[in-house]
C-alpha cells in the first residue's frame, strides 16, 4: 500500500452536487496538455478548446476527446464525420483562450483545409486528422473516438499544459 506523506493536508469527500468544486479541484491535480479541435461547417470553421484528449489504440489508430454536452459547440463535433485535434505549443496560449471564448475564433484566418474540409492550424506540436469512429455517452460529456487518418508532429518545442486551473509551459529537458 502506498501512503501519502502525513505533512500534506488531504481533503476527503464523496462526489455530490454539494462537492462539485472539490471534485473539479481533484481532477485539476492531473496535468494535461491542451488541444484545439476543429471542424469545417457551412458557417465556417468551428473550434473548441479541450484538455480531455487521449490516445486509445495503435491498431487501429484511435484517439478520444470529450466535449461537454451543454456546450453550444458540442453538436458540431458529435455529428461531424471528420475533425482535427491540434496539440498546442507553449506559445499558443492566446489561441487557446480565444477559441475557449469564441467558437468562431478561427473565422477570417488564412487556414488550410484538408481534403475532408477540416481547417488545420499551423504551429502546433502535433495534429491528428480524424474520421469519427464512435461516440459514447460520458455523463455530462460525450466521448468522441476518432480514427487517425493522418498525423504530424514537430521534433522540438515546449507544450502548453493545464494544471490546477492554470496554463503552464511543459518544458522538455
Amino acid at each position: 500500500m502506498i501512503e501519502l506523506l502525513p505533512t500534506k493536508t488531504i481533503q476527503h469527500f464523496v462526489p455530490s452536487e454539494q462537492t462539485q468544486r472539490s471534485l473539479r479541484d481533484a481532477f485539476g491535480r492531473f496535468a494535461t496538455g491542451v488541444t484545439v479541435v476543429t471542424v469545417g461547417t457551412d458557417e465556417g470553421p468551428i473550434a473548441i478548446t479541450a484538455n480531455s484528449f487521449a490516445s486509445v489504440s495503435m491498431e487501429p489508430p484511435l484517439v478520444l476527446w470529450s466535449p461537454q454536452k451543454s456546450s453550444k459547440r458540442s453538436q458540431y463535433f458529435v455529428t461531424a464525420e471528420h475533425f482535427a485535434i491540434h496539440v498546442l505549443a507553449a506559445d499558443q496560449d492566446d489561441l487557446c483562450w480565444r477559441v475557449a471564448k469564441d467558437m468562431h475564433a478561427l473565422s477570417g484566418l488564412d487556414l488550410v483545409e484538408n481534403s475532408e474540409g477540416v481547417p488545420l492550424i499551423d504551429g502546433c506540436l502535433a495534429r491528428f486528422e480524424c474520421r469519427q469512429h464512435a461516440v459514447h455517452d460520458g455523463g455530462d460529456h460525450d466521448i468522441i473516438v476518432g480514427r487517425v487518418l493522418r498525423a504530424a508532429f514537430v521534433e522540438e518545442g515546449d507544450g502548453l499544459g493545464f494544471f490546477k486551473g492554470k496554463m503552464n509551459r511543459i518544458v522538455t529537458q
